[in-house]
């Protein structure tokens, strides 16, 4: 690894680190967080709106707009260099039901009071047991049923282009189809200097142009440090406090900018206080990326699971952590990672970031360093995959199951039967994971380590696979390359991750007792289907393939008017939150974020100012 990017992961890795470590665990017993609780309100606050925003997200820009559409003026805090946070790098699912105009169009019959019955069905299971829905917070479920269609027509009227319903694939709840698909023709509302690479684009642009053209303001390369209360434990909330960290172009001395300038803030002072009038709404994003936060709720996720959208955009737990320090309470904590779609098996392998992907001439690039090398769902059959000590752990054909809660998932379904609990048992392929790579972790975090995929030179052949920088991260440590496996193994433990060095005869083992199977034609391990390609050929190659934290199922309490609740039951005044900060609701897509955006944005704007 060089020097350089050395010092970038060091870098990285101690904010996400020292940043989750301050004050989590008072925080867990206390409502403390990582911000000064004794922080004192400004004598003179160098900005002030109405309603101001922590985040520009799907949350954060829904309610952007909807507080402009009632008057009230709105400054978006930002803390990256351009707008749109994870959801911008997204896939861009948007489920949303009730009746919309499209189901309408479509022929699909729903209702908000269908929507409100199958998100808070406890008989509901994924096929590895997990209840999706169980337990979901009713009085917030309720709350999106009742604007689902609203937010879904809230889009549209702001420039969002949605395709047909998808009849395909898993959908929010059972009873009725309600996913759709964002469309736009990237070149209209994309740049050189954008940082969006998903289909998230297509609904986050429209939004932003949307919020612009209305007035809303964007102070840009501010992160929130503080949230203010007239006193900790008591009070209406006041404002923020937010620090200038400008993303610069590695190597150089350039600030990273937006390809978007009206409506930005110009401000570049160490720190900056925001009065809120109204109302703050924290749209932050989460915390899947803040290492120790994460793992109040599931301890296995250590700091070898990178994240979904870094190194864009970074889950840091910082609306939680300040809105604690404040009183505020965690909830819904049932709902851990552990889902379809929250630590999540790539097919971008080799590089440290395989959520999204950035091309060379990305401003991004320099930070990911590779492209990552996309092996297809067909690609499996010819790789294995091993733990950090070198020993295979499962089909590595196994994918990410079938939803379990999708339009007739369960069929037939009889809402709150116990029938529907009748399913097969499917471990997925994360359970798989965390249990087999354990064998080598050490104290005190007992950290399972790196997930790497084997492959030869025959299988690059085969799949006329590119092994070469910029597709995989040679210089980072993220892909090797021996002319023996038990050279390989020794190389692979030279990754920052690795907590024990691979014994070389584990994995030549491994590999040996593998292309017997093919032999075979059987894998007599996992059952992996006709094993047909032995690994035998040097090279032999290793490609990072660790699961990637996706996004947060539980976060923040609040109610159905997103306001946010204190550890004793009671409403901290002018304060919201929603999305993936929020608790409550263990479902995924831009559905709930864009409707907990649109929800709090109307009931931000219509508080009493002060």
């Amino acid at each position: 690894m060089g020097k350089k990017q050395k010092s970038l992961n060091v870098t990285r890795r101690d904010f996400i680190k020292n940043g989750a470590a301050i004050g989590v665990g008072a925080t867990a017993l206390a409502g403390l967080g990582s911000q000064d609780a004794n922080a004192q309100t400004p004598a003179r606050w160098d900005l002030e709106a109405d309603v101001v925003i922590i985040g520009s997200g799907a949350t954060g820009m829904p309610a952007a707009i909807r507080a402009r559409d009632l008057g009230a003026s709105v400054i978006v805090i930002e803390a990256n260099y351009d707008i749109g946070g994870h959801a911008i790098l997204s896939g861009g699912s948007v489920p949303l039901g009730g009746g919309t105009s499209w189901q309408k169009q479509h022929g699909i019959t729903d209702s908000p009071d269908l929507v409100f019955k199958d998100l808070t069905d406890w008989s509901v299971m994924l096929r590895h047991g997990v209840a999706d829905y169980r337990y979901n917070d009713p009085q917030v479920q309720r709350a999106f049923a009742d604007n689902c269609a609203a937010t879904f027509e809230f889009l549209l009227a702001n420039g969002v282009v949605f395709d047909p319903p998808d009849f395909d694939e898993g959908s929010l709840g059972i009873s009725a189809v309600r996913k759709s698909d964002p469309i736009m023709e990237w070149a209209r509302v994309e740049s050189p200097l954008s940082p969006g690479a998903g289909n998230g684009s297509a609904l986050i642009r429209p939004l932003e142009a949307s919020a612009r053209k209305k007035g809303v303001q964007f102070l840009l390369n501010y992160h929130m440090d503080v949230i203010f209360r007239e006193s900790p434990a008591s009070g209406r909330v006041l404002g923020i406090q937010a620090s200038y960290k400008p993303r610069m172009v590695p190597g150089t001395n350039t600030r990273m900018e937006s390809f978007r300038s009206e409506g930005n803030i110009n401000r570049t002072t160490p720190s900056v206080t925001v009065k809120a009038r109204r109302g703050v709404i924290i749209a932050s994003g989460g915390h899947s990326a803040n290492v120790n936060f994460r793992r109040i709720f599931d301890p296995r996720l250590t700091e070898e699971h990178q994240t979904g959208g870094a190194p864009y955009s970074f889950q840091d737990a910082s609306g939680e952590l300040a809105a604690m320090s404040i009183g505020a309470s965690l909830w819904g904590t049932a709902n851990s990672f552990e889902r379809r779609r929250v630590v999540m098996k790539r097919n971008v392998v080799g590089s440290q970031y395989t959520y999204t992907t950035w091309g060379p001439s990305s401003p991004l690039f320099p930070f990911s360093r590779a492209t990552g090398l996309n092996i297809g769902n067909a690609g499996w059959e010819h790789v294995i995959s091993v733990n950090q000590v070198g020993k295979r752990f499962w089909d590595e054909t196994q994918s990410e199951l079938p939803d379990g809660t999708g339009h007739k998932s369960i069929d037939p379904y009889v809402h709150g039967s116990p029938a529907n609990t009748k399913i097969k048992y499917e471990a997925p392929q994360y359970l798989h994971a965390a249990l087999a790579v354990n064998e080598g972790s050490t104290a005190p975090d007992y950290a399972p380590g790196p997930v790497w995929v084997i492959f030869d030179a025959a299988a690059v052949v085969r799949r006329n696979w590119n092994v070469r920088p910029p597709t995989v991260d040679i210089e980072g440590g993220y892909f090797f390359v021996a002319d023996t496996l038990e050279e390989l193994a020794r190389m692979v433990s030279k990754n920052q991750y690795q907590k024990v060095p691979m014994p070389p005869r584990n994995l030549a083992a491994a590999v040996a007792r593998y292309n017997s199977f093919v032999d075979l034609g059987k894998d007599q391990d996992f059952e992996k289907p006709l094993p047909l390609h032995k690994i035998q050929t040097p090279p032999f190659y290793a490609a990072w393939g660790t699961p990637v934290c996706h996004d947060a199922v539980t976060g923040i309490r609040i109610n159905g008017k997103t306001q946010v609740v204190d550890v004793h039951g009671q409403v901290i005044p002018n304060l919201y939150c929603g999305g993936e900060s929020a608790g409550g609701s263990n479902q995924h897509g831009l559905g709930r974020t864009t409707c907990q955006g649109y929800i709090a944005g109307a009931v931000a704007a219509a508080d009493v100012p002060w």
